[in-house]
């Protein structure tokens, strides 16, 4: 299990300057590329508001979704289309996720967490394994979210597991419930699986 830091009380903007400093530092101890994945969901978005205003080198970044719904860019539940509105004009790379993508190592793993223990579109019922040997995966969600009832491409476990750092921002306290049973030990959601086998810095913000 990695070293988790659990940080409350934190909001957008002080999440945003942690992330500042984190890709800053990232962007330092590389003379090219480096490359992050993030969250969709409603959560971030605020965040990726804030940190496009940030006087990052921003053509060296790359921007991949940990998931996205198999919908075109243009649709309101497209995570991409979302995510390039914000951070392309900021100048970065944004690089949609399809089913047979071959995701570099992330300088960081931005995540989000369902009530059900998700990760990405890992749900518990598609059984997310941390030896799954593709990066990436096509999946059903069952049940389908009523908000978004689409199918799903996800990175797998090691593809997310495949970063120098991993980041949450877990809001509400059922979520933080089922956070901190998964930092336990105590149930075997994909949180948990991909918690369990984690070695890099793990921060959360609740």
């Amino acid at each position: 299990m990695a070293r988790i830091e659990t940080l409350t009380g934190a909001d957008d903007a002080a999440i945003a300057r942690w992330l500042e400093q984190r890709l800053t530092d990232a962007l330092a101890q590389s003379s090219g590329e480096i490359a992050i994945t993030v969250p969709g969901g409603s959560t971030p978005f605020p965040i990726f508001e804030r940190l496009a205003k940030a006087p990052l080198d921003w053509h060296r970044i790359a921007v991949w979704p940990g998931d996205d719904r198999i919908v075109a860019e243009d649709h309101p539940a497209s995570n991409i289309g979302r995510i390039r509105a914000i951070l392309e004009p900021a100048g970065a790379r944004i690089v949609p996720l399809v089913a047979d993508a071959q995701p570099p190592r992330f300088a960081l793993a931005w995540l989000g967490m369902g009530a059900d223990g998700h990760i990405a579109s890992l749900f518990p019922n598609t059984d997310p394994r941390v030896d799954d040997p593709l990066p990436v995966r096509r999946l059903t969600p069952d049940p389908l979210p009523p908000e978004a009832p689409f199918d799903r491409v996800s990175l797998t476990i090691p593809a997310l597991l495949n970063s120098d750092a991993l980041l949450f921002v877990i809001r509400g306290a059922e979520k933080r419930a089922v956070f901190a049973q998964a930092v336990a030990g105590e149930n075997d959601l994909p949180v948990a699986r991909l918690l369990g086998a984690a070695h890099q810095p793990v921060t959360c913000f609740t």
